[in-house]
């Protein structure tokens, strides 16, 4: 009987463990449409370099002539730092090309892919770590 008590209190105990449920979800790509690739061009307005994942914000103008806010996901600083990326390789103010897997529900953003500078210089995230 006691061994029954024992299983039911860790079953209780694990399902009620508030980071059960999204440690299998933190890094899902349920949010974006993986199967398409938008490309966008704009002026960084932010970049949030923080954990777990970085942020860049970009304003884009619209066809009314305003100005659109796109947040982009990115990976973590210490994977980006690790291929060669700073808090300053991207800066408020640059203009950038983003290519990008948009968001399912249709808000303005995604997950970065890559960005394109105007000296046609590509910054991705992905790839092998530089030695150092």
């Amino acid at each position: 009987m006691r061994g029954r008590i024992a299983a039911v209190l860790i079953a209780v105990a694990l399902g009620m463990t508030p980071t059960a449920p999204t440690m299998s979800a933190h890094h899902s790509f349920a949010a974006f449409n993986i199967t398409t690739e938008k490309t966008i061009t704009g002026t960084v307005k932010q970049v949030d370099w923080t954990n777990p994942h970085t942020w860049i914000w970009v304003e884009v103008t619209n066809t009314q002539g305003g100005v659109d806010t796109f947040g982009f996901e990115g990976m973590s600083p210490n994977y980006l730092a690790r291929r060669g990326w700073s808090k300053s390789t991207l800066k408020p103010g640059d203009k950038i090309s983003v290519t990008f897997r948009p968001m399912k529900d249709g808000s303005n953003g995604g997950m970065f892919m890559n960005a394109k500078r105007p000296t046609g210089e590509v910054l991705t995230m992905t790839g092998l770590p530089i030695d150092r």
